[in-house]
C-alpha cells in the first residue's frame, strides 16, 4: 500500500500532485464522492484523507511547525496587517476616524442594558435566555462625533467571539457590577486587554442600588494590577447606572478623549481593510457577513476576499437596515457577495486591478452528498471501534459560524465519565433532509441552534422517527446533549436529604393524609418532595409533602428558621403523626456509575 501525507489543509491542485493524478481527474473523484471543488479550493484533512484512502494510500498527517503555526497567526491578525498598511501610507493622506470600541465583562453586569441605554433599542428581550449571543455593532453621534460599538456575549461559552470583538477594538470598556465586583470573567477580559495592549476604561455599573461599593471594586482591581484614576494609576473610570441613565455622557466623552490620546487614523483614499465579525446563511440573500471596516473604502461592485472565500459586493448596508454605496473606515457594515461563508474573525480584503486576476478564484459552498458521507461513516466507525471511550454521535446545525464555534469549543472538552461527543456532521443554516438522514445512517442524535427545519426534513424526520431538538440558548442545549451522555452509561439513584421539620400541631387527619404544623430545624422543606415521618429515630411512615402554606398564604419551601403548615400524603397506611415526631424531606438524584 503506497504511503502519501497530508498536511491540515491542501489545495485541490496540490492533492491532485500527492496523487499523481491529473487535476481534472481528482476533481471527477471528489464530483463521484460527492464533493463539488475547483482546482484552487482547499479541502480539509479529513475530507482528502476519506478520499485518499478509498483509492488505496495508506495516509498520515503532516505535523505543523511552530514556526508555520506562528506566521499563520500573524498573517491573520487584523491589527499587524492596519499597522503596516498604515506605516505604508505618507502621513498627510491619514484622517481622523471613529473610535471602535467594544464593551467587555462578566454576564449580568448590565453591558446589553448598557448598550441598550446608549442606542435607546431593546436588545435583551429580543435574545433567547436574556443574553446577549451574536456579535452586533452600530455607531452612535456624541457630540457631533461618531463612536462605533461593538456587542461581544458575557456567557462564558463565547470567550472566542469576546476575544474577537476586543481584536477588532482600539478601546475595551470593562463593565463591572459595583454591587458585584471582580468576577472570573472580569478577570479574563482583563488579561486580554492588557496583554493585547488595548486602551480601556473602568466602567462601574449599578451605582444607584444601596449595596453597590466602588471603592471596594477599585480595591480588587488594584490586586489584579490595574490602578484607576484616584487609586494611584492613569486608567480612566467612569461610574454609571445605565438602568438610569446616569452618567452616560460622562462614559462617551471619556472614551473620545482616550480616542484623541491615541491618535485613531486611516486613510481614506485605498482599497478597504476590514474585519469580519460575524457570518450567517441567509435562505433567501445567500452569504451574509457582518463586517467592520478599518482601513480604505469598501464599495459596492468591489472584489473582495476574506482567506480562502472570495466575492463581489452585491450590496452593503449600515447597522439600521439602510443601503449604503460604500464603507468608511470605523463603520459597521452588512456584506452580500461572498460566494461561501467567510470565517468569523478573518481578514476582508478590497482587491485591486492589478492582482484581481491573480485572485479571483470562487470558493463553492459544498453539500456532502450521502455516498461521500457513507465513506466518511465507514472511516468513523473503525476509529470507534479501536477507541476506549464510548462515543455519543450528534449532528449540529447553527445559525452562524461565532455560535458554532462557541458550542464546538464546549464541546471538544466535554466529557461525561467515558462518554464522549463525536461531531459526525456540523455546519450553518437550516437542518436539511441530509442531516436528518445521515443522522439516522449515523445513529445520531440531531441538533438545531436558533435554525428551523425545512418542510422536506421535517417530513423526512417523522418518516424515519427522528427527533430533531431545537434550542435557542446555549446552556439549554449543552444540558440536553450532557442528558444523552449519561444515558449511555449506567446510573444508579442517590437520596439526597433536602431538609427536617419538628411537628408542633396537628390539625386535620383524613384516609390518606394529616395537615400539621411544624418548625424547619434543618435545611429546607420544599412542596412535592419526598417525606418521611420519624419517631423516636424510626421511620413510621413514608409519603409526600403535597401542600404549603405559610400563615394562610400558599407557599413553595420553607427554610430553616420557618413555621409552617404541610399536608402529608402517605402512600400506605396511615400511621397517625403525632406531636414532636419528625418529618425529613428529601429527593432522588440519578448519578452516573463508573465504567471500569
Amino acid at each position: 500500500m503506497e504511503k502519501i501525507s497530508l498536511p491540515e489543509s491542501i489545495t485541490v491542485k496540490e492533492f491532485a500532485k500527492r496523487l499523481k493524478k491529473s487535476v481534472s481527474e481528482t476533481i471527477a473523484i471528489l464530483m463521484d464522492n460527492g464533493f463539488l471543488v475547483t482546482i484552487n479550493e482547499e479541502l480539509d484533512y479529513d475530507t482528502a484523507a476519506i478520499i485518499a484512502e478509498d483509492l488505496g494510500f495508506q495516509v498520515k498527517k503532516e505535523k505543523v511547525s511552530t514556526k508555520e503555526t506562528g506566521q499563520r497567526k500573524k498573517t491573520s491578525n487584523i491589527s499587524s496587517i492596519l499597522k503596516e498598511e498604515l506605516k505604508k501610507t505618507p502621513k498627510k493622506q491619514l484622517k481622523p476616524r471613529p473610535p471602535i470600541v467594544t464593551i467587555l465583562g462578566h454576564v449580568d453586569h448590565g453591558k446589553t442594558t448598557l448598550l441598550d441605554t446608549i442606542r435607546r433599542t431593546k436588545v435583551a428581550e429580543s435574545e433567547s435566555g436574556g443574553i446577549t449571543q451574536h456579535i452586533t455593532a452600530y455607531q452612535v453621534n456624541s457630540k457631533g462625533k461618531l463612536i462605533t460599538f461593538v456587542d461581544t456575549p458575557g456567557h462564558e461559552a463565547f470567550q472566542k467571539m469576546r476575544s474577537r470583538g476586543a481584536n477588532a477594538a482600539d478601546i475595551a470598556v470593562i463593565i463591572i457590577a459595583a454591587d458585584d465586583g471582580v468576577k472570573p470573567q472580569t478577570k479574563e477580559v482583563l488579561d486580554y486587554v492588557k496583554s493585547a495592549k488595548i486602551p480601556f476604561i473602568v466602567c462601574l455599573n449599578k451605582v444607584d442600588k444601596p449595596e453597590a461599593n466602588p471603592d471596594k471594586v477599585k480595591g480588587k482591581l488594584a490586586e489584579e494590577g490595574v490602578l484607576v484614576e484616584g487609586w494611584g494609576g492613569k486608567i480612566p473610570v467612569v461610574e454609571i447606572s445605565a438602568k438610569q441613565n446616569k452618567n452616560i455622557d460622562d462614559l462617551l466623552e471619556t472614551i473620545l478623549l482616550v480616542a484623541d490620546i491615541e491618535e485613531l487614523k486611516a486613510n481614506y483614499s485605498c482599497p478597504g481593510l476590514g474585519l469580519v465579525l460575524e457570518s450567517h446563511l441567509d435562505k433567501k440573500r445567500g452569504p451574509v457577513a457582518t463586517v467592520i471596516a478599518k482601513n480604505g473604502i469598501i464599495k459596492k461592485g468591489d472584489f473582495v476576499t476574506a482567506e480562502n472565500v472570495t466575492g463581489k459586493v452585491k450590496s452593503l448596508e449600515d447597522f439600521q437596515g439602510k443601503k449604503s454605496l460604500l464603507a468608511r473606515p470605523g463603520t459597521p457594515v452588512t456584506l452580500l457577495g461572498f460566494t461561501a461563508l467567510p470565517a468569523a474573525g478573518s481578514v476582508v480584503k478590497v482587491l485591486e486591478k492589478k492582482s484581481l486576476k491573480r485572485k479571483r478564484e470562487i470558493t463553492l459552498s459544498r453539500e456532502i452528498t450521502y455516498k461521500g458521507r457513507a465513506s466518511a461513516l465507514k472511516r468513523i466507525e473503525k476509529s470507534l471501534k479501536k477507541e476506549k471511550y464510548q462515543k455519543l454521535n450528534i449532528v449540529l446545525k447553527a445559525d452562524t459560524q461565532g455560535s458554532l464555534e462557541a458550542i464546538t469549543q464546549i464541546l471538544d472538552s466535554l466529557v461525561v465519565d467515558n462518554v464522549i461527543i463525536k461531531t459526525i456532521k456540523s455546519g450553518v443554516g437550516q437542518v436539511s433532509e441530509s442531516d436528518v438522514l445521515f443522522a439516522k445512517i449515523s445513529n445520531a442524535v440531531p441538533y438545531g441552534f436558533r435554525v428551523t427545519e425545512t418542510l422536506t426534513a421535517s417530513q423526512v424526520a417523522i418518516k424515519e422517527k427522528i427527533k430533531v431538538r431545537f434550542f435557542d440558548v446555549i446552556y439549554h442545549l449543552i444540558g440536553d446533549i450532557q442528558k444523552e451522555m449519561r444515558r449511555i452509561i449506567a446510573t444508579e439513584k442517590v437520596r439526597l436529604d433536602q431538609g427536617s421539620l419538628q411537628v408542633l400541631a396537628i390539625f386535620r387527619t383524613g384516609k390518606k393524609d394529616m395537615i400539621v404544623g411544624g418548625k424547619v430545624t434543618k435545611g429546607k422543606i420544599r412542596k412535592g418532595d419526598e417525606a418521611e415521618i420519624q419517631r423516636d429515630g424510626e421511620t413510621i411512615s413514608i409519603g409526600n409533602v403535597v401542600q404549603m402554606k405559610k400563615g394562610k398564604t400558599e407557599a413553595e419551601e420553607a427554610e430553616e428558621g420557618e413555621e409552617c403548615g404541610i399536608t402529608f400524603k402517605t402512600r400506605g397506611p396511615l400511621t397517625k403523626i403525632k406531636e414532636g415526631d419528625i418529618l425529613n424531606s428529601y429527593f432522588y438524584e440519578e448519578q452516573v456509575v463508573s465504567i471500569t
